[in-house]
């Protein structure tokens, strides 16, 4: 059986681009963008990456307690490593007697996703401050590593305290939190990164306090990126799926 000479000149012509065929962008709708969001980025353009974390609550006064966790993620990271740097400062003020506020509710809270940043308060003369950063750049070459502070190993917890109150900072199989309890019933604060989400929650209900949590991504894109090197990839960054994120 023999194929016409005109059914095959049709397929030819119609597998030929023409100036009456343009280009024609497809709208996407926010259901399918939200499958895409941040699951994508150019092989080998990234070479560094870091988050650090920093959550701090100073009293009345003027004790301070808190703690910075950091880590950052190059090609020659053997696996991913958060370290902490507990911060405790001492103070020159008189101090405040017991906090007597009181907030209800905010269970909710615990299932929120994406970026969560909350500010309750139950007192005076107050401040409270919830931020996040991304800090994207360009390099020849990664910068120089220097982490700083205690290894913070999956499933483990460090603890401090002084006068302004208790701090925690644990890994688990969910990501990292940092959690302050102000003593004297001033109120409490959370910072979690954690399952693709980031919590930053604080409860006033003493009067006088200064708190702040903090966190910044930082990432350096190769400059001039060449084809070959498109190829590359960050396999380092595989090894924060089994801390939770």
């Amino acid at each position: 059986m023999k194929t016409p000479i005109w059914l095959v000149v049709v397929c030819l012509a119609a597998s030929l681009p023409t100036q009456a065929q343009t280009f024609k962008p497809i709208e996407l709708k926010d259901q399918e963008l939200a499958t895409l969001r941040g699951r994508y980025v150019m092989p080998g353009r990234i070479i560094s990456f870091g988050i650090v974390m920093t959550s701090t609550w100073q009293n009345a006064n003027g004790e301070v307690i808190g703690a910075t966790s950091s880590m950052q993620i190059q090609q020659s990271t053997i696996k991913p490593q958060f370290y902490v740097s507990m911060i405790d400062e001492k103070g020159n003020g008189s101090a405040r007697s017991q906090g007597t506020g009181t907030v209800t509710g905010g269970s909710g809270l615990n299932s929120t996703e994406g970026v969560t940043q909350v500010v309750r308060a139950a007192g005076d003369h107050n401040s409270a401050y919830n931020n996040v950063y991304i800090n994207v750049t360009k390099a020849s070459q990664a910068p120089a590593t220097q982490q700083q502070g205690q290894a913070l190993a999956a499933g483990s917890t460090l603890v401090g305290a002084n006068g302004a109150g208790s701090l925690s900072v644990a890994s688990t199989g969910t990501g990292v939190q940092l959690n302050i309890v102000a003593n004297n019933n001033q109120g409490s604060t959370v910072q979690r990164l954690a399952q693709g989400g980031l919590m930053q929650n604080t409860t006033l209900l003493g009067g006088g306090n200064q708190v702040n949590n903090l966190t910044s991504f930082n990432v350096v894109l190769r400059d001039n990126a060449t084809t070959g090197s498109l190829n590359g990839n960050l396999d380092q960054l595989k090894g924060l799926r089994t801390q939770g994120f």
